[in-house]
């Protein structure tokens, strides 16, 4: 017998994580939360960073100063490599590729999915996805650097394939990405270069299916296609992108013929995600199942089979058709940390059951939906109540203030975007010594023993 506290593994500090362990605050029991960025991102306004209107700052915030007022959540930054269930241990590695232990009574995986490119690696070189941080700043750099690059061209071709961006899948990502970019051109560079017309710049959005948001209601996923064609984004449907290379994309029509190529310097990706490593990891070492995505089949209360102590909660659940979107991953926390609570006072779990509040795409300034069981709103209605429900839904309130001042300023000053800066970075940096994941995330190296951290 033990007098030690009961020890809560948090693997990832996004919705579901935070959420988990914000509610274990002030509990009798040991938290740690272990993120490879050390930070919460609001991913929902991803693309905001990337187009220049919303500074980092703004939709992120560190883990420390998040949990500051509970002595009893510890922050690690790492990366969840190796799972001993039958030690209850897990191994990670620091940025440097050193790695060290954690041991847990209670692991609760939240680590989300990543972008999949469908088998196609070295589509990731020309389209980054959505997911992170550097893929915003790394967007940013992309769209900016672009009409630079087109400025210093004479007419012609290679002019036109700098200013033809195009947006591979027609999710809300994939829309909200194509209207901004849009918006951009045609509002806050119109007046600012002299050898283009940024208002010449095409937008392709391409996608698999006959409309784009097909998460939404049709009447609302047919109004945000006229807005968005009304804005001038070229839409292509019933296609498959199939290859991205430094000049462009090819597409391929789902009711067969023949492939067809744009030239289009500037590629992003929405198009899909997949499980990341780990969470493949994991389902290999408790033998669960999981789907082509990588998502874990969990019982009601969202435990694995066989292993009750061990918890999947947010996109990576792949159960009763659970939406890989912000809010389950947060009722998915809110409930994993009901059920320790409930142990610990000597009741039994419950299952876990979702609550749809709806869903949200914004498209341009005044125009976004909202879909909340039979409620459907589009237009300016629509844009209000994405506004309220983001800002709701933003973490601290210096984001919330500073969000909503620079939405004003914005709308004020003509869509005004003051976090455009970019940088191209140094050559003469010798990325060998960065302190990055960059460098084994190809070939991810053998754990090296490490300290133990124990609580």
């Amino acid at each position: 017998m033990t007098n030690r506290r009961l020890r809560v593994l948090i693997i990832g500090g996004g919705f579901g994580g935070l959420f988990c362990a914000r509610r274990l605050g002030g509990t009798d029991v040991d938290v740690t939360v272990l993120d490879r960025a050390a930070g919460h991102l609001f991913q929902p306004l991803l693309y905001q960073c990337a187009t220049g209107t919303l500074s980092i700052g703004q939709i992120s915030r560190p883990l420390r100063e998040q949990f500051a007022g509970h002595r009893n959540i510890t922050t690690l930054l790492g990366e969840a490599l190796e799972l001993d269930a039958d030690s209850r241990r897990v191994t990670a590695r620091r940025p440097d590729e050193t790695t060290f232990t954690v041991d847990y009574d209670v692991l609760v995986v939240a680590v989300g999915m990543q972008q999949s490119y469908f088998g196609n690696a070295h589509i990731a070189q020309w389209a980054p996805g959505m997911k992170t941080l550097d893929d915003a700043l790394s967007i940013r750099q992309r769209l900016f650097t672009a009409f630079e690059i087109a400025e210093t061209l004479p007419p012609g071709a290679e002019r036109d394939s700098w200013l033809t961006f195009a947006v591979a899948g027609g999710g809300p990502t994939g829309v909200e990405l194509a209207g901004q970019i849009r918006e951009m051109a045609t509002r806050t560079l119109s007046n600012e270069f002299h050898s283009i017309d940024p208002e010449d710049a095409r937008v392709l959005l391409f996608d698999g299916g006959d409309r784009v948001l097909k998460s939404f209601a049709p009447d609302l996923a047919g109004k945000a296609a006229s807005t968005l064609q009304r804005l001038g984004v070229e839409l292509r449907l019933g296609v498959h992108v199939t290859d991205v290379n430094r000049h462009g994309v090819t597409v391929s029509p789902k009711a067969g013929g023949a492939d067809q190529e744009y030239a289009a310097r500037t590629v992003l990706w929405t198009a899909g995600v997949e499980a990341v490593p780990f969470a493949r990891h994991l389902a290999d070492v408790v033998g669960a199942a999981s789907d082509r995505s990588g998502r874990i089949h969990v019982e009601p209360d969202l435990s694995v089979p066989g292993r009750p102590e061990i918890f999947v909660i947010g996109d990576l659940v792949g159960r009763d058709g659970l939406p890989g979107v912000a809010e389950n991953a947060m009722q998915g926390g809110l409930h994993v940390a009901a059920c320790i609570r409930r142990e610990l006072e000597g009741r039994t779990r419950k299952p876990y059951r979702y609550r749809d509040l709806g869903s949200a795409a914004y498209i341009s300034r005044g125009n976004a939906l909202l879909q909340v069981g039979p409620i459907r709103v589009a237009g300016f209605p629509g844009w209000l109540a994405w506004g309220l429900l983001h800002i709701a839904f933003l973490t601290g309130v210096s984001n919330r203030i500073s969000t909503v001042a620079t939405w004003l300023a914005t709308i004020a000053r003509t869509n005004r975007r003051h976090h455009r800066a970019f940088m191209l970075g140094d050559s003469h940096t010798n990325t060998e010594q960065r302190y990055t994941w960059a460098t084994c995330d190809d070939q991810p190296s053998r754990p090296q023993p490490g300290p133990v951290i124990e609580k």
